[in-house]
């Protein structure tokens, strides 16, 4: 089954490995990023992979810009099956040194930006839609250096509970993928593994729904 998917961050990670995954399928993706070289080359393995794939370079923290992005990528692409939100900002300050406005931005790019991206992409999603998240094990055990990060991919878990309840009546499901490992090259926690554990979460069966999924590897 192809499906069009929409994802939000797209960068050479996680969230590439992710979009490969679904163009090797044929469905149609849509990339938003701030990085235009980043897209560009996400593009063309998208494309290499037997997919259409189109981008839009955006500051996901810009609500305008964001919600303008996603409804022209969306019209263009036709529906969506799965929105893939995967940004957080990353700031080494502890919480002596890190400003209520530095946490407010990291917050808004890390967890408010999932609010934009979701409500302009629910008109075009049906029932079997999907919105996935990738989490991180910094919302439970959080790194004091870089304290924002915790209480993003926290406030990212407790939203993306929060969706998942409001769409399900309409039979679309929310879940994030709360990674309890580092990133690497090689490895339980290389991007095409987490990348592959995500679209487990995403096609998990709708009767034993879990709204928040641990990969530990």
């Amino acid at each position: 089954m192809t499906r069009n998917v929409l994802i939000a961050g797209a960068g050479p990670g996680v969230s590439g490995s992710l979009a490969r995954l679904y163009a090797a399928e044929g469905g149609r993706v849509a990339l938003l990023g701030a990085d235009e070289q980043v897209l560009a080359d996400l593009r063309a393995d998208v494309e290499a992979a037997g997919a259409e794939a189109l981008t839009a370079v955006v500051d996901l923290t810009d609500d305008a810009a964001t919600r303008a992005a996603v409804t022209r990528l969306a019209e263009q692409v036709g529906h969506l099956d799965v929105v893939h939100f995967n940004p957080s900002a990353y700031r080494e300050k502890d919480p002596l040194s890190l400003t209520p406005d530095e946490l407010l931005d990291d917050v808004r790019l890390g967890v408010g930006a999932l609010l934009t991206v979701v409500q302009a992409a629910r008109p075009f999603m049906g029932p079997g839609g999907r919105v996935s998240a990738t989490g991180s094990m910094a919302a439970d055990t959080p790194w004091h250096g870089a304290a924002s990060l915790g209480v993003q991919k926290a406030g990212l878990q407790n939203l993306v509970r929060s969706l998942d309840r409001t769409l399900a009546g309409d039979g679309i499901r929310a879940v994030s993928v709360t990674v309890r490992g580092l990133l690497a090259k090689e490895g339980p926690f290389a991007p095409d593994n987490v990348a592959a554990a995500l679209r487990a979460a995403i096609d998990q069966d709708e009767d034993s729904w879990q709204a928040e999924v641990p990969y530990s590897g």
